[in-house]
């Protein structure tokens, strides 16, 4: 047991919302409450935090971890210019024996003036090596022509399914490759040994707690199951996660038996990860009305409601919820469609209103505004999206913006709002996402004082609750997770200042001083 005291601690429980002592027996919350408790529990060893502030730990609902852990290793693309990025790769090259890969994360044609990269480009500055790019989004990429010989991309090769082999007007591919055609390089380049991603993935979990995660869901492969499984096995796991099922593995989940929940407080299993259509960046978004700079382009439909409900239905009967992809307001609103279905056949057959979600929520239409909260599927959307993509979004969406991002809507509604990042397109730093969530404000200020679209910015306590409570909630969790009270896990962060009275624009630059899981100090500044 151990009494932490003489701290501000904001518990998010409604019957006792602050409080300056918590005492903790085991893995779990015993009693919350003042200085009495230092009188109650006068034997059991005592902390003393000196007057900071606690909160609970904080969850990000939405990341890919292997593939955040894998980018921490690329060359970093998120640059001003591709002249900039060519100069990275250059420098990686010459670091690295001739033929084996040289990868890059991060590139994003619309910050370079809509210079979009080949595979000419790449050949130019590392010829000796196969060079594979991926953009912010995820969602595209660009090969050089060792690694498309390597991939066996050539002239003949047919489209995939969902996907955009870009060619030059002999037929010929440019190296950029959208949505499912990213595939084709990806599967070619070798995979790390399942030891060698565990120790990657270990080495990293202390950046997420130095950020105050004590949580994530994650959205990536399989082989990053099998690397959080080995962890957890050792008891080197200190963290709690939530792993969605690909879509690809869905036969195999119903036939193993497998449900959402199974597993335990450290690792067990979320929702069937769905793609309705592909991203904003790229252009492949799903949307009723063209891009703005694009009059011919409306993106890339995956699945239409019909498809979701097929999905759906399967899933729902063996209890896998659905957590659907879905970014244009096209898409938003055939994913809605299949979910309304879906609602039916659950009250139908009598089985469980499972929690789905729809992640990312970026547009919708005007009609779909409050179609979420009255199906009661969850917003899984990450605040930093809307400030890092607000000029694009402004030049491609235009007018359609005033829903897009749009947290204080589907608060109004009534929705569960679950946060997080979708690492590592974005940093999991769960303050950025607070800190965007409340000013809708870059960090250099801009769009100005009142942000973008101010009328969906959140108080802190609202943003906070998405970090916190909405997680829990989409995890069937909210029993024992997202606030401090008794019977819960004792997971928080400590921090010096107090992010509900600080002004608004000191949150993105905000760090935690220390941080718990299941009642251990897992690190200290």
């Amino acid at each position: 047991m151990k009494l932490l005291h003489n701290a501000r601690v904001h518990t998010l429980d409604p019957s006792r919302p602050v409080a300056s002592a918590l005492m903790i027996d085991g893995e779990c919350i015993r009693a919350v409450g003042g200085e009495e408790l230092v009188l109650e529990f006068d034997r059991a060893p005592r902390q003393d935090l000196d007057g900071g502030v606690v909160l609970p730990g904080l969850t990000d609902a939405h990341l890919h971890l292997q593939e955040y852990v894998t980018s921490r290793q690329m060359v970093d693309c998120e640059v001003d210019s591709k002249t900039e990025c060519l100069r990275r790769v250059s420098d990686r090259a010459r670091q690295t024996p001739v033929g084996e890969w040289v990868r890059g994360h991060g590139w994003n044609q619309n910050e370079w003036g809509g210079d979009w990269p080949s595979a000419a480009d790449l050949d130019a500055v590392a010829p000796d090596h196969p060079v594979y790019l991926t953009a912010k989004s995820l969602h595209a990429a660009v090969a050089n022509r060792a690694a498309m010989q390597r991939a066996g991309l050539t002239l003949s090769t047919p489209e995939p399914a969902n996907g955009i082999i870009q060619r030059n007007e002999q037929g010929h591919p440019t190296g950029l490759l959208f949505e499912g055609a990213t595939r084709l390089v990806e599967e070619s380049i070798p995979e790390p040994s399942a030891e060698a991603r565990a120790s990657s993935l270990q080495r990293t979990l202390p950046e997420l707690w130095r950020m105050g995660l004590t949580g994530v869901h994650d959205f990536d492969r399989w082989t990053c199951f099998r690397a959080l499984q080995t962890l957890h096995e050792r008891g080197e796991l200190a963290l709690r996660v939530v792993k969605s099922i690909p879509f690809d593995l869905l036969p195999q989940a119903v036939g193993l038996g497998l449900r959402s929940g199974t597993g335990d407080e450290t690792l067990r299993l979320g929702s069937l990860k769905l793609f309705a259509d592909g991203a904003l960046g790229p252009h492949t978004a799903a949307m009723f009305d063209p891009y703005v700079d694009e009059e011919e382009n409306c993106g890339i439909l995956n699945l239409d409601g019909e498809a979701i409900f097929e999905i759906g239905r399967q899933a729902a009967e063996c209890g896998l919820g659905l957590a659907v992809h879905a970014i244009g307001d096209r898409a938003n609103h055939e994913v809605l469609d299949g979910f309304a279905r879906l609602r039916a056949y659950e009250r139908e057959h009598g089985l469980p209103a499972l929690r789905h979600r729809i992640e990312h929520v970026q547009l919708l239409h005007p009609q779909d505004a409050g179609r979420l909260a009255e199906l009661e599927v969850i917003a899984s959307m990450q605040p930093i999206h809307a400030t890092s993509d607000m000029p694009v979004a402004d030049h491609c969406w235009g007018g359609r913006c005033r829903l897009a991002y749009a947290w204080r809507t589907q608060l109004h509604y009534g929705a569960a709002l679950a946060f997080g990042s979708d690492a590592p397109v974005e940093s999991p730093n769960p303050f950025w996402g607070l800190h965007a969530a409340v000013t809708r404000r870059r960090a250099d200020g801009s769009p100005g004082p009142d942000g973008w679209f101010p009328e969906q910015r959140l108080t802190f306590q609202e943003a906070l609750e998405g970090f916190t409570l909405g997680p829990a909630y989409a995890a069937g969790m909210e029993d024992r997770l997202g606030r401090l009270a008794p019977g819960y896990l004792a997971d928080l962060v400590l921090l010096g200042e107090d992010p509900f009275v600080c002004d608004p624009s000191e949150l993105r630059t905000m760090q935690p001083v220390a941080t718990m899981i299941g009642g251990e100090w897992v690190w200290r500044s």
